[in-house]
C-alpha cells in the first residue's frame, strides 16, 4: 500500500471540511479500504486557516502553484470557485500528470468539455460530484450506477437557498422581500444572493447534470434561467388552492426533439415528490427508461455534506494509485451532440396572474388577446386582493397547454391593454407525467 498524497487549494467552508473529514477518518480509510490519504499541501490566504483544520505548517502555502508543481502530490482539488485561477489550476495539474478534483460548477457548467478533453490527452481524470448537489451521489449515480439506462429526465431542486425562501413564504404566508432578507440576516443567503435566486447556480448544475445523464454537451447558456424574484405570497397561496407548490427546478428532459434544458419557478402537484422538499434541502429526481423513477434527496451544501462528496472523489483516484496502479483516463467526453431545444418550442399549461380593471368588459376582452395567441382557458378565478384600490382586482387564469412564444407574445399584449394595470405573474404548469414518457413497461 503506497500513501496517496492530497493537495487542496481553498480552505474555506469546503475545503476546512475536506481537510478535517480526511485528517478524522484517516485510520478508517486505512482499515477498510486500504487506502492512506496524507495532505501534503495545503493553499490559502492565511495560515490560521490550515492550522484550524488541523494541517501542519510546513504543508501550508498561500501560493497555488506550490501544490499543483510538487512532485509529490497525486490529487489536486480545486475549492475556490471562480473561473480564475481555476482554470489555470487545472491546466497545469493536467499538464503535470495529476488528477483534479473540484466543486467548481460555475466554471464546469460553461468549460466541462474543454477541461475533460485536456484531462483525457494528458492520461488524468477529472472528478466533480459535490458540483451538482452539494452530497447527494448523483453524478456517480449517472456516470455508473444508471449507464445501462437510457436517461429520460433530470429534474431537481438544485438550489437550497431558493428551496428555503420558498418553503418558509408558503409555511409562513410571508412576502419573498421578507424571507430573504431574514435569510440573509441567518447565513442562509448570501448579501448578493443573484447567482441564487436568478437561477444561474441551478441553471450551471442542469448543464452539467444535463450533459452526464444524456451523455451530450449542453453548457449553462443552453439553460433557460428564471429566477424566483417575482413570486408573491398570493402566488404561493393561489397555487395551494390549485393542489400545486410553487419549487424553482432545474428540469432537462431527452425528447426526440432535443434535450430540453431550463430553470425557472415551477408549479408542480402538491402530492409529487419533490414537492414535499423543504427548507434548505435538494433533491434530484431521475428517470430512466429501464429504472423508472427514482429521487436522490439530501443537504446540497454545507461543510460536511460538500466535503463528503469531495472526499468520495479523492477515493475513487486513490484506491488504484494506493495498488500502485493509475485510475483510466477521463473517458471521452460527449460522444454525441444533440440539439438543445429553443424555450419558444416549450409545450407547457401556464398560472397567470393579472390585475384587470374592475369594468364591464374588461374580462371578455383579456379572454380575447388569449384567444388571439391561440391560448385556450381552463379556470378563470376572481381572488380578493387587499393592496387593490378598488378600480383593478387580481384574477387568475390557467391554461390549456400553450406554447411559450405564444404565452410571450400574450402577456406582453396584455402589459400594454387598457384592460390590464399589470401583470403580474405568468409561470409554467409542469406535466409531471410526461416525465416518465419512454419507461419500459414491466
Amino acid at each position: 500500500m503506497r500513501t496517496v498524497n492530497v493537495g487542496i487549494i481553498g480552505l474555506g467552508t469546503v475545503g476546512g471540511g475536506v481537510a478535517r473529514l480526511i485528517l478524522s477518518h484517516h485510520d478508517d480509510y486505512v482499515a477498510s479500504y486500504g487506502i492512506d490519504l496524507a495532505i501534503v499541501r495545503a493553499c490559502a490566504l492565511e495560515p490560521e486557516a490550515a492550522r484550524a483544520c488541523g494541517i501542519a505548517d510546513e504543508a501550508f502555502t498561500t501560493d497555488w502553484h506550490d501544490v499543483v508543481c510538487d512532485p509529490s502530490v497525486d490529487v489536486v482539488v480545486e475549492l475556490i470557485g471562480g473561473e480564475h485561477p481555476a482554470t489555470e489550476i487545472y491546466e497545469a495539474a493536467f499538464a503535470a500528470g495529476k488528477h483534479v478534483v473540484t466543486a467548481n460548477k460555475a466554471l464546469l457548467g460553461r468549460h466541462v468539455e474543454q477541461f475533460a478533453s485536456k484531462a483525457r490527452e494528458n492520461g488524468v481524470q477529472l472528478k466533480c460530484e459535490a458540483s451538482c448537489g452539494g452530497g447527494i451521489p448523483i453524478v456517480s449515480t449517472l456516470e455508473r450506477d444508471l449507464v445501462g439506462n437510457k436517461i429520460l429526465t433530470i429534474a431537481g431542486i438544485l438550489n437550497g437557498t431558493t428551496n428555503y425562501i420558498l418553503s418558509r413564504m408558503e409555511a409562513e404566508g410571508a412576502d419573498y422581500a421578507d424571507v430573504l432578507a431574514d435569510a440573509q440576516a441567518k447565513g442562509y443567503a448570501e448579501a448578493d444572493p443573484s447567482a441564487d435566486v436568478d437561477g444561474f447556480d441551478a441553471a450551471s448544475k442542469t448543464a452539467i447534470l444535463a450533459s452526464i445523464g444524456f451523455g451530450t454537451r449542453v453548457t449553462t447558456d443552453d439553460v433557460f434561467q428564471q429566477g424566483i424574484r417575482t413570486i408573491a405570497a398570493e402566488d404561493i397561496a393561489q397555487a395551494r388552492e390549485l393542489g400545486y407548490t410553487v419549487k424553482l427546478l432545474g428540469i432537462a428532459r431527452n425528447t426526440p426533439a432535443g434535450v430540453d434544458a431550463r430553470v425557472h419557478p415551477t408549479l408542480i402537484p402538491i402530492d409529487h415528490q419533490l414537492a414535499k422538499v423543504a427548507g434548505a434541502m435538494n433533491a434530484v429526481y431521475v428517470v430512466g427508461d429501464a429504472v423508472g423513477e427514482t429521487m436522490f434527496y439530501g443537504a446540497g451544501a454545507g461543510s460536511f455534506p460538500t466535503a463528503s462528496a469531495v472526499v468520495g472523489d479523492i477515493l475513487t483516484l486513490a484506491d488504484p494509485i494506493s495498488k500502485g496502479a493509475e485510475p483510466l483516463p477521463e473517458p471521452e467526453p460527449f460522444k454525441q451532440n444533440l440539439p438543445v431545444r429553443p424555450m419558444d418550442e416549450l409545450e407547457t399549461k401556464y398560472y397567470v396572474r393579472l390585475k384587470v380593471a374592475d369594468r364591464v368588459g374588461a374580462l371578455a376582452e383579456v379572454v380575447g388577446v388569449f384567444a388571439k395567441n391561440d391560448i385556450s382557458i381552463s379556470l378563470i378565478n376572481q381572488v380578493e386582493d387587499a393592496a387593490s384600490d378598488g378600480d383593478a382586482c387580481s384574477v387568475i387564469f390557467l391554461t390549456h397547454k400553450a406554447v411559450e412564444k405564444n404565452m410571450q407574445a400574450a402577456a406582453a399584449e396584455l402589459a400594454g391593454a387598457s384592460c390590464v394595470s399589470e401583470v403580474a405573474n405568468v409561470l409554467r404548469i409542469e406535466d409531471v407525467s410526461a416525465w416518465t414518457e419512454g419507461v419500459f413497461e414491466n
